[in-house]
């Protein structure tokens, strides 16, 4: 369904209206994915139903082939550039919006219960930045956790930057949220989970941290990091770092300790 769209006020595509406003609002569970390699991504994952499309005329002949794969009822609105600029109210050279319905959000319970014997989650406490957040997706896509837990002071990580800088992966890596930070510690428990908090004076360099068949790795926001009830509670491990230095974005942190995990698990083997 190739509809031409001229009219920035035209109401078929009332959706992509000042994207960035509106995702500040939510959009009733369904999100907003921007740019090709996520358009692709979306493609191959039928458990995320793309509802239209909104294309530049260039993305559009660019995109032809790979559109073959999605549903014929699909409304694929094309716009000239500078149509498409002022629907969604800021230059968006990608030219590339997708209108989609995320696959259901589990129970944090039922999301532990179904992963298998071996399995390394990510926990997320009071991390409210969506570049961390789609940052930390992304690590975790590329270095194969199993699932990512968020307390309810994270931000969204289908909020379109965070899905962009994501890579897609905030789409793919099952996720579940737990209301606070001691709440996710115990289901962790509970689960069978071996608990690592992330902490600059944490006790254990992470060189020397060994992997369990089950263990999660949890990231504070930066500046005060996570809370000093967790840090009690759990095996507290540092990223040794140059002397008079003990800062790292909590991305890259979280980079780092991933890579640790999934090369300890391929060493195992």
């Amino acid at each position: 369904m190739i509809l031409p769209v001229t009219d920035p006020d035209d109401p078929r595509i009332a959706d992509f209206l000042s994207v960035r406003e509106r995702d500040l609002v939510g959009r009733q569970g369904r999100c907003i994915a921007e740019g090709e390699v996520v358009l692709r991504l979306l493609l191959s994952r039928p458990e995320h139903r793309i509802l239209s499309l909104l294309l530049s005329q260039s993305s559009l002949a660019r995109l032809a082939p790979a559109l073959s794969s999605l549903d014929p009822a699909v409304p694929v609105h094309v716009a000239e550039q500078k149509v498409m600029d002022a629907i969604v109210g800021f230059h968006i050279h990608r030219g590339i919006l997708a209108l989609v319905a995320p696959r259901p959000v589990p129970e944090a319970a039922t999301l532990l219960g179904e992963l298998p014997e071996r399995a390394v989650v990510a926990g997320l406490v009071g991390i409210t930045n969506h570049d961390n957040v789609g940052g930390i997706f992304r690590n975790a896509a590329a270095f194969g956790v199993d699932a990512v837990l968020m307390d309810g002071a994270c931000c969204d990580p289908l909020y379109r930057k965070a899905i962009r800088v994501s890579v897609g992966a905030s789409l793919i890596v099952p996720y579940a949220r737990v209301e606070t930070g001691a709440g996710m510690i115990a289901l962790l428990e509970e689960a069978g989970f071996a608990v690592a908090s992330l902490s600059p004076a944490g006790a254990t360099p992470l060189h020397n941290l060994t992997r369990p068949p089950r263990i999660a790795a949890v990231f504070g926001t930066e500046g005060p990091g996570l809370p000093g009830d967790i840090l009690a509670r759990t095996r507290t491990v540092s990223i040794p770092m140059a002397e008079g230095f003990d800062s790292l974005n909590v991305a890259t942190t979280s980079g780092i300790v991933l890579h640790h995990l999934a090369v300890a698990a391929q060493t195992e083997r």
